[in-house]
């Protein structure tokens, strides 16, 4: 037997305790409710499904038309193994996401982080939002990560714009 079946025994031993499943279902719900609480209070913005990833990230997209005329979108997203937030601004494909990290690369986008173009890369800017989640207290939550998102997007819209004239 190699490190693979090692592996998936000690997935299925995991999975046998019943936690795994329990916290992956609550993460998964706070993601459903954040995303019909977003688009409820904001209408006019664009959203995407629901990607549930394999266990390493959680993520929708919640982009406002003038990023989407760009080919850009946000995601926000949950990462699993950090057990934090972020807001990323991706392009609508990895084309687009190259150009406009060359494009941003010696400008000044202030305390963002800009991406490098790897393989498995899938952003242009990223921003941690909510580092220590507390999902005993999912409406605070849902307004914390509202409040950051909105004010990434602002910086973000104004990059943009700024950059492209």
């Amino acid at each position: 037997m190699g490190a693979l079946d090692d592996n998936i025994r000690e997935y299925t031993f995991q999975l046998n305790k019943g936690i795994i499943q329990k916290a992956y279902k609550a993460i998964i719900n706070f993601m459903s409710e954040l995303k019909a609480y977003l688009e409820s209070r904001h209408p006019d913005y664009n959203t995407s499904s629901i990607y549930f990833g394999y266990m390493d990230m959680t993520y929708f997209a919640f982009t406002p038309v003038n990023l989407k005329n760009n080919k850009l979108k946000i995601a926000i997203v949950f990462l699993h193994e950090e057990c934090k937030f972020e807001v990323w601004l991706a392009g609508n494909n990895r084309k687009i996401q190259g150009e406009y990290i060359e494009m941003l690369r010696h400008k000044d986008i202030g305390r963002y982080t800009l991406s490098q173009v790897h393989p498995g890369v899938d952003s242009i800017i990223e921003s941690s939002i909510l580092e220590h989640p507390d999902f005993g207290d999912s409406f605070e939550m849902k307004k914390q990560i509202e409040t950051k998102v909105i004010e990434f997007i602002e910086d973000i819209s104004t990059i943009i714009t700024n950059e492209k004239g």
